[in-house]
């Protein structure tokens, strides 16, 4: 029997209403195991209305009992960590293991905002000028939103909602309808953990959704994580009706590889980062870039057989599963074509996976590793972002042509340089115009206390996410000048002013 999923609103699970559902399929066997409804105009504009009665509030509670709700918040995620790893690898397709990973980072973010009492500190200056004393507050915007891909269900609405929530805002998340499961269940613990009711509510949907969330007069901000067409569609879309709005996009992360790297080390890294959640990551690295014949010889021969010999499998086969399914059959079919598309333009497929089948999941969303060399900059698997598990190999003659590689690419999300050189990879990282960079570390996303962000086209905005930033972008600066009158401690004059 197929389960209904459904919204949350004002702490309860409320039924969709709008008639429209989405199948959520299980990716290792292609079998619909839930449906999702998706909301309507008037279904988002109800949680607003709840988050709206719900806000004024919270916002009123000192920033240290709003801590203590993300304090306790932490704990239930640790007691439910392997629950919430089994839902979404149950959705997703990914390895349990990578799944707790996912919780784990979000769940980061979350201690991090245990901390906001001190972030959420305004300025003060004593004496401006005679009697005058100035001083800023941070405050809440009211109700914000976010809008969350499939790729990450537990990280990244955390990474949107607990900033949100310690700054005294109450929030609505849109998750991606295609695992909306664990969105619902992270509403439940933030509810068990003491926020009140309508501070974070679950609204599930489509386009539908996200342009009444984009066109509601009482947002104040939305955050938005997926793909760069869709990042600026809703960059746009938002901004034009007045919000604060940051939107990360897409993605193609080269790693450089020179030629007095650790080659092991190196191999290790693109493995991981190039396959791991069958490369379903915004910062998975799928361009290889060995600097000289030599070193890209020594790097294929040495990937291949690693790649050859990946585990591939359904979360229920263990925790030496290297990678599972892609999430859905588009995403395979995307893929694959891809490439295909590879083969024809001209590139060299060492690996190929495209015919991998698994016994008693034929019908699953799965392909094995693909390990392209010779890659050209002209080729649209070098363009685009293939969001599966495929690496590009393209040689570069020196680390100066290694570098513009990376540098002219229209995606700036992150990068890295695997070299014993200090000067190298000082060199590197001053020059590249790329928002992260790992040296000897293949992903380098920050944590939580720094921000994470790319430049050039995987942005659109201003401020990061998660760090120092996220408590920007959930505030708005309030600055008072004050000035009392001077002579009243004086006591009272009972004589009749007179002119002098």
């Amino acid at each position: 029997m197929t389960t209904e999923l459904t919204h949350f609103i004002g702490g309860k699970h409320v039924k969709g209403t709008s008639g429209r559902f989405a199948d959520v399929f299980n990716p290792a066997t292609g079998e619909v195991q839930a449906k999702v409804p998706l909301a309507s105009q008037a279904e988002v504009r109800a949680a607003v209305e709840n988050a709206m009665a719900a806000q004024p509030a919270w916002a009123a509670q000192n920033p240290q009992k709003r801590a203590r709700v993300m304090m306790k918040f932490v704990s239930l995620l640790q007691r439910d960590m392997d629950k919430l790893a089994e839902a979404l690898s149950r959705e997703h397709g990914k390895t349990i293991p990578d799944a707790r990973g996912d919780v784990q980072r979000g769940l980061e973010v979350a201690e991090f905002c245990i901390g906001a009492p001190h972030l959420l500190k305004g300025e003060y200056t004593d004496g401006a000028g005679p009697g005058i004393d100035m001083y800023s507050m941070r405050q809440a915007l009211g109700v914000v939103a976010g809008i969350t891909p499939f790729n990450f269900p537990a990280m990244i609405p955390m990474w949107k909602f607990c900033p949100a929530l310690v700054c005294g805002n109450a929030f609505i998340l849109k998750p991606s309808e295609r695992d909306p499961s664990v969105p619902l269940m992270l509403a439940e613990l933030m509810l068990e953990a003491g926020a009140p009711e309508g501070i974070l509510n679950v609204v599930n949907g489509d386009k539908e959704a996200v342009d009444a969330i984009l066109d509601d007069t009482d947002i104040q901000a939305v955050g938005f994580v997926g793909s760069t067409p869709i990042a600026h569609y809703v960059y746009s879309r938002g901004t034009a009706a007045g919000k604060r709005v940051q939107c990360f996009g897409g993605a193609k992360n080269h790693m450089i590889v020179m030629p007095d790297a650790d080659m092991d080390q190196a191999v290790d890294a693109l493995i991981g980062a190039g396959y791991g959640a069958a490369g379903e990551r915004c910062m998975a690295i799928s361009v290889a870039v060995p600097v000289g014949e030599e070193t890209a010889d020594r790097l294929i021969s040495k990937l291949a057989p690693r790649v050859e010999s990946l585990k591939i499998g359904p979360y229920t086969a263990g925790e030496d599963v290297d990678f599972g399914p892609l999430v859905t059959r588009e995403a395979y079919t995307r893929v694959k074509g891809l490439v295909d598309r590879g083969v024809e333009q001209g590139a060299e497929l060492v690996v190929d996976g495209r015919n991998f089948r698994l016994q008693g999941y034929e019908n699953g969303n799965f392909i094995g590793g693909c390990l392209f060399d010779r890659v050209t900059k002209d080729m649209d698997i070098y363009k685009t972002e293939i969001f599966g598990p495929v690496l590009c190999t393209v040689r570069a003659k020196t680390y100066e042509e290694a570098l513009g590689l990376a540098m002219d690419h229209e995606y700036g999300n992150g990068t890295a340089i695997f070299t014993r050189d200090g000067d190298t990879a000082r060199d590197f990282a001053n020059r590249i115009n790329i928002g992260m960079v790992g040296i000897n570390v293949p992903i380098p996303v920050p944590l939580a206390y720094h921000t994470f962000g790319g430049w050039k086209k995987s942005v659109f905005g201003d401020l990061n996410q998660h760090g120092p930033d996220s408590i920007r972008f959930y505030t708005r600066t309030k600055t008072v000048t004050s000035r009392w009158p001077t002579g009243t401690k004086e006591g009272a004059e009972f004589s009749i002013p007179v002119m002098g």
